[in-house]
């Protein structure tokens, strides 16, 4: 029974009370005598405070559903999906309920269309800026190179330094732009798949402040190329982060087959974010990907720094998969 008709029938059945009180033996004299009045005021305040008492509980009761909604809209995330609201209560807030878990269920359809077209989009630029600097500016550098070295074969020798310094710089210069391009579109990827190009990942953020140690297993069920390379950005950013912010001298990249599919860590050894620091961009683009291939991510405090975990279904059935949080500190922004 909707919670109108509650309120309406208990209200039409106080009032046929109160009608059958006034209509029964009670009489009344001319006048009034007190003894009379005062059952009669007694009848009726007994009567409304009754009513009163069982019109609040009904009210409460069936109002109760709406609070419990209004918490659960205003901790709702896109970010965290799947969490919905129980459906309770009269019919018209169950109805309510239910439209609103409707309404999450195509928002988050809706956002993970629209962030897998933009991801797509963000690759495809990647590519093509990263051919483009490979292939334009590469090449560029690659011809001034050359000349520099006829320069330098019949410049004199007090201007031979300064061509061998110009030619230094140049090759720097070139040097910086491959390593630009490689980590715009990981080629190694696409050529030698998903445990070569964590390797290779790896070995380039192994510095002289910073040891990367992968620990890549062997046995990794079939992936779909956007699932590999989902881990591959996932992991890239991670490992930027801990670069960049955790001031960590040691970090783990493992990626090992587990009973659902596959799972990929990274851990460092520095310092975390303090516990009021929110997510950064970095921490959202990893969750925004996450999403794209129905995996969940959780990052937080490791073993004495922080973790980033990754697990995600084998193909072709890439679908609701979960991930555990690790114990233990932090670095990521």
């Amino acid at each position: 029974m909707s919670l109108f008709w509650r309120i309406f029938a208990l209200n039409a059945v106080g009032l046929v009370v109160a009608a059958a009180l006034l209509l029964g033996p009670v009489t009344v004299s001319t006048p009034v005598l007190p003894a009379e009045a005062f059952v009669v005021v007694a009848g009726l305040a007994s009567l409304l405070a009754s009513l009163l008492a069982v019109n609040a509980v009904v009210l409460r009761v069936g109002l109760a559903p709406l609070g419990r909604l209004g918490r659960a809209m205003s901790d709702a995330d896109l970010l965290h999906p799947g969490a919905r609201a129980v459906v309770s209560g009269p019919v018209e807030t169950a109805e309510l309920i239910t439209t609103y878990n409707a309404m999450l269920d195509r928002l988050e359809s809706e956002r993970a269309n629209s962030a897998a077209r933009a991801l797509s989009a963000q690759e495809r630029e990647r590519h093509r800026i990263a051919r483009e600097l490979h292939d334009e500016v590469g090449q560029t550098l690659t011809a001034v190179l050359l000349q520099l070295k006829r320069v330098a074969d019949r410049a004199p020798d007090d201007l031979r330094d300064e061509v061998g310094q110009a030619q230094e710089a140049t090759r720097a210069g070139l040097d910086e732009i491959r390593r630009i391009a490689r980590r715009l579109r990981p080629g190694v990827l696409d050529e030698l798949g998903l445990v070569s190009a964590l390797r290779s990942l790896a070995a380039e953020f192994t510095t002289h402040g910073l040891t990367v140690r992968p620990d890549l297993r062997p046995g990794l069920p079939p992936l779909t190329e956007e699932t590999e390379l989902v881990l591959y950005r996932v992991a890239q950013e991670a490992l930027t982060n801990t670069a960049r912010h955790a001031g960590a001298d040691r970090a783990e990249l493992r990626l090992r087959p587990v009973a659902d599919g596959v799972e990929l860590l990274v851990r460092d050894n520095g310092r975390g974010p303090g516990p009021t620091a929110g997510e950064g961009a970095g921490v959202l683009g990893m969750r925004e990907r996450a999403l794209l291939i129905g995996a969940t991510f959780t990052f937080g405090p490791g073993l004495g720094g922080t973790a980033v975990r990754l697990r995600t279904a084998p193909a072709p059935s890439v679908t609701a998969p979960s991930a555990a949080a690790p114990p233990g500190g932090g670095g990521l922004r």
